[in-house]
């Protein structure tokens, strides 16, 4: 039978001597700064948020900045980091908070909860770092370290597996020094307790961690269900006119980059090209190699086109909601990662 109180205080000892204490977020922790860390590092490591955080902070430092300006330039500076529903929520929670809690992010948990975006975790971990609350806390590095210790089987996006260890969470965690708790059950998970190679040699845990005992810590926490992605094509038109501009339109507000803006898209080559031919007679295409850009839930295989006129008959895509993006003096728009990556490619070709 586990001791809680020893638990947590080998937890609490370790991360006096070794925790992260000096991150951004954790500089003047309020509920705000804590929330946007909190959705930037979902499905994203620490080093890689960072820089993002910074330019987030600095542009959007509270509620009213962010619920106050338009989607298109909180995109942009979400650009890179991904999961962009977690940006379009965001947005949507700050002018939330901004008709429901006059400007205020709330600190009762029901109404943390309520906000787009924020799940239980997420909620606890808030309101335990930002306003001292205690808040059992799960994200995927205590899962890990939870799992691992107690030798809890299953995939944890299973409902009973996930279930357990919450009943776990809840009972580990301390009614006093919960921030400091909840954030070093996170830095355990994230240093130690990794994913794949865990240092076993230096937790603090390691005495009582089942999985070590039976040897098994790379097999837990179990995996989710492998099965094979499916794989979509899509045929990309990078329309690029005499002053080296590109055309890009608005993706629609749901689904994949949602919001987001993108080269024009076709089934295939031969659609792109029927499109061209019917709107400008013997353009001359030019077809890059394929590239892959994977999803959680399928690979997309995009074939970037690319044309180039002197004076584009295009007006069928004048006002239809695009514009002509210049890469040397860019707009503040939100790019999905091959979208930009391609824009960069078509300023190296035009510049050699």
């Amino acid at each position: 039978m586990t001791d809680v109180g020893d638990f947590a205080s080998r937890v609490l000892a370790w991360f006096e001597r070794h925790g992260r204490k000096d991150l951004p977020w954790q500089q003047r922790p309020t509920p705000y700064r804590v929330w946007i860390s909190e959705i930037m590092l979902q499905q994203t490591q620490v080093r890689t948020v960072i820089p993002y955080y910074e330019r987030f902070i600095a542009r959007f430092p509270d509620v009213a900045s962010l619920a106050g300006a338009p989607q298109d330039e909180v995109l942009h500076h979400w650009s890179g980091l991904g999961y962009y529903a977690r940006a379009r929520s965001l947005h949507k929670a700050a002018r939330q908070i901004l008709e429901r809690h006059d400007g205020r992010f709330p600190e009762r948990f029901e109404e943390v909860l309520a906000l787009p975006g924020v799940g239980r975790s997420t909620a606890g971990a808030i309101l335990s770092l930002a306003c001292g609350q205690y808040r059992a806390i799960l994200d995927g590095n205590v899962k890990r370290v939870l799992a691992r210790y107690f030798a809890v089987r299953g995939w944890p996006g299973t409902g009973s597996v996930l279930r357990e260890l919450w009943d776990l969470s809840e009972s580990l965690t301390p009614r006093r020094d919960t921030a400091a708790y909840n954030q070093a059950m996170m830095d355990l998970g994230a240093t130690l307790c990794r994913r794949g190679t865990p240092d076993c040699d230096r937790c603090p845990l390691a005495d009582g961690c089942r999985a070590r005992q039976e040897g098994i810590q790379r097999e837990l926490p179990a995996p989710r269900p492998r099965k094979t992605l499916p794989v979509r094509e899509v045929s990309m038109l990078l329309l690029r006119n005499a002053d080296g501009e590109v055309w890009l339109q608005q993706r629609p507000p749901a689904g994949i980059w949602g919001g987001l803006w993108g080269f024009p898209e076709f089934d295939d080559e031969a659609a792109l090209a029927a499109w061209l031919d019917e709107h400008a007679p013997g353009i001359g295409i030019e077809p890059w190699p394929r590239i892959r850009h994977t999803f959680s839930h399928f690979h997309l295989d995009i074939t970037p086109c690319l044309v180039v006129s002197q004076n584009p008959p295009f007006s069928v895509m004048d006002g239809a909601g695009g514009v002509w993006y210049n890469s040397a003096q860019p707009a503040a728009l939100g790019l999905p990662a091959p979208v930009q990556r391609l824009l960069d490619r078509l300023q190296t070709t035009e510049t050699a």
